[in-house]
């Protein structure tokens, strides 16, 4: 993969597990916060499954869309779009009534400064959303930021381990899934909680971070020392075959790769490829961020890109200078200030 293109048109490649699963389904499919990093390419993944199975479905892209590029882009895709700032009601009761919602709108990045934005729009909004369609079924993004840090050795978080998110951002993101749960209960809405960390495609991630740091003879970072990751185009399929299984109260859905990925590990793995020395600061600790994804890989299969390859195509992808969005992760937060 050396273009955006050829980038994009191999993560939209539709399963036959996914069509199977689409054509399951009744009523169209609106992507709300398509305007996000994962966004754009999981509306498309929806759009080509569609066409690809023949079905009478239509995708609706929601965002605000600050620039056209996009906006036009999905239009040429044939998803149709719309912009309205979703914490304004009058724009959000413009919206049509779909059937199925994916809920990928939210705030993490600047959350330090401005927490009363993060919390509108992780914990408020919910609330406003669940209201306007109490019989859609949502698939609402959240994140393993919920969990608290966890043993490496011993145990990760699965569906059942208690939460305790640790941070603002995490703090609201736990208030959106007990919001949507309410209104779940209330209305008896089918919805999942879709807890996903940390998803990756070329132009951001952890891989990309630790790759340029190797590659532009920086220390590596073990504050966390150990982390999960998740192909982005596995990520959004497991997020559209998702609207089958809500239910009500809420399901909850662990979203990530099937390894424990040593950071340090990782960062001699991208020296090997660039024939580079690495060199590292700070020193692991004994706990981090890990999630238990088994049950997504029971319900939809182990995701299709490995490590491997997203460690070979990344490594590629620093090299030639690939475009990347430069949105770091901040994987290696302990304290949960983004």
């Amino acid at each position: 993969m050396k273009t955006i293109k050829e980038l994009e048109d191999f993560m939209t490649e539709p399963s036959q597990d996914l069509m199977n699963d689409l054509a399951k389904m009744d009523g169209d499919i609106m992507v709300l916060g398509v305007g996000g990093k994962m966004g754009p390419t999981l509306a498309k993944l929806a759009k080509r499954a569609i066409d690809q199975a023949g079905l009478n479905k239509k995708v609706y892209g929601v965002s605000r869309f600050s620039t056209p590029d996009l906006r036009n882009e999905l239009n040429a895709f044939g998803i149709h779009t719309i912009s309205v700032d979703l914490l304004k009601d009058e724009d959000l009761q413009t919206l049509p009534e779909v059937k199925n919602i994916i809920y990928m709108a939210g705030n993490k990045f600047g959350t330090t400064g401005n927490e009363h934005f993060t919390w509108a729009m992780n914990a408020y909004l919910p609330g406003r959303l669940a209201e306007k369609f109490p019989h859609s079924r949502i698939v609402a993004f959240s994140t393993g930021n919920v969990y608290p840090l966890t043993e490496v050795v011993s145990n990760h978080c699965s569906e059942t381990n208690p939460v305790n998110p640790i941070g603002e951002y995490a703090q609201s993101c736990l208030g959106r899934e007990r919001v949507l749960t309410y209104f779940s209960h209330k209305n008896q809405t089918p919805m999942l909680m879709f807890r996903l960390n940390y998803a990756i495609d070329l132009r951001y991630g952890v891989l990309l971070e630790v790759a340029r740091q190797v590659y532009n003879d920086q220390p590596v970072d073990l504050t966390m020392g150990n982390v999960n990751v998740i192909w982005q185009g596995d990520a959004n399929e497991y997020a559209i075959r998702s609207l089958l299984l809500t239910d009500s109260p809420p399901k909850i859905l662990n979203v990530t790769g099937p390894e424990t990925i040593s950071v340090r590990w990782l960062a001699k793995e991208f020296a090997k490829r660039f024939n580079k020395p690495v060199s590292f600061m700070n020193s692991e600790q004994s706990t981090a961020l890990l999630n238990d994804a088994s049950q997504a890989h029971k319900l939809f299969g182990y995701p299709k890109v490995t490590m491997q390859q997203m460690i070979d195509w990344t490594a590629d992808w620093v090299e030639r200078d690939g475009v990347t969005y430069n949105k770091p992760t901040h994987f290696q937060q302990r304290e949960g200030a983004f």
